[in-house]
């Protein structure tokens, strides 16, 4: 008992000291908001914009994953990750320009497939939390409080990723922005496919009027409602992705099981220019193969 009461009154204290998200742990170690707020759109990569098509890409993609890693520090990170798999797979197969063309191919490719990765799970995060979001913003217009305040209770309420988001939305409109134009700049931070229904809600009911909160309200049921049938339509289609999954990684497991195991196997027909045109066509015919059942198994409503 004694050690369970000091358990419990050390994890209490603990928890009560934790930020709830990155912006209060800012706001502890400046009393400037403003700075805070300018720490915040540095850190997303939203201080400037690049003309290159491609850069512009790869920042929109670094913006909408939440990575607070500059964009160059990473792609030099991800070149050498790209240079160090092409170099070491050419001095295995003692072709030393298929592992150059590897990482040439690997050096666009891999930041952009990285990213893509981060983005996708911190949707599925902010998708679970945009409904209890919406439920708090709505409880704070029962409350009586204006819109401006029910979203800075999200931003102190909420952990990341939307306790950031909505901060920053908060403290773009105590700055002198409005409030659709806060959450527009939202939208084009994190790119959820949800957030279009919110910030259509709140400009027309800041337009043209209307109970916001019997329309938040039912906003919040129907994402409730897309993420369950989201999530059916997945569990349902799981059969079809592990069969892609694993058709997909047969042959790449065979293959290297076959130069860990006879490294000569491989390597007697590897002058012949026919044996490369045979495996790209055999890779072109697994990769549109996969293409197809990944299309069949992918729904999107």
């Amino acid at each position: 008992m004694l050690a369970e009461a000091a358990y419990m009154l050390l994890a209490t204290g603990q928890e009560q000291r934790r930020a709830v998200n990155r912006r209060i742990r800012l706001q502890e170690r400046t009393v400037n908001q403003k700075e805070v707020l300018v720490q915040l759109r540095k850190e997303r990569g939203l201080d400037g914009a690049s003309r290159f098509s491609l850069m512009a890409t790869l920042t929109l993609l670094r913006t909408q994953s939440g990575m607070t890693m500059p964009l160059s520090t990473f792609l030099t990170i991800t070149s050498a990750v790209a240079l160090l798999i092409g170099i070491t797979g050419g001095f295995y197969l003692n072709r030393l320009h298929i592992g150059a063309l590897v990482a040439v191919a690997l050096v666009p490719l891999l930041p952009i497939l990285v990213l893509r990765f981060l983005r996708k799970r911190r949707h599925k995060r902010f998708g679970v939390q945009l409904p209890e979001a919406l439920d708090l913003i709505t409880r704070g217009l029962k409350a009586g409080h204006p819109v401006p305040v029910a979203v800075s209770m999200v931003s102190r309420e909420m952990p990341d990723p939307i306790g950031t988001e909505f901060g920053i939305v908060s403290d773009e409109v105590t700055y002198g922005s409005d409030m659709v134009t806060g959450l527009r700049n939202l939208y084009e931070r994190v790119g959820h496919e949800d957030l279009p229904l919110f910030v259509t809600a709140v400009s027309i009911q800041s337009t043209t009027g209307g109970n916001l909160r019997e329309i938040l309200e039912g906003l919040s049921e129907v994402i409730r409602e897309r993420g369950k049938l989201r999530r059916k339509i997945k569990a349902i289609s799981v059969e079809g992705r592990l069969s892609a999954y694993i058709l997909t990684a047969v042959p790449v497991l065979l293959v290297l099981a076959v130069l860990v195991l006879m490294p000569s196997y491989y390597a007697d027909v590897a002058d012949i220019s026919l044996t490369w045109m045979l495996v790209g066509g055999s890779v072109m015919w697994l990769l549109l193969g996969n293409a197809i059942m990944f299309k069949m198994a992918s729904f999107k409503f």
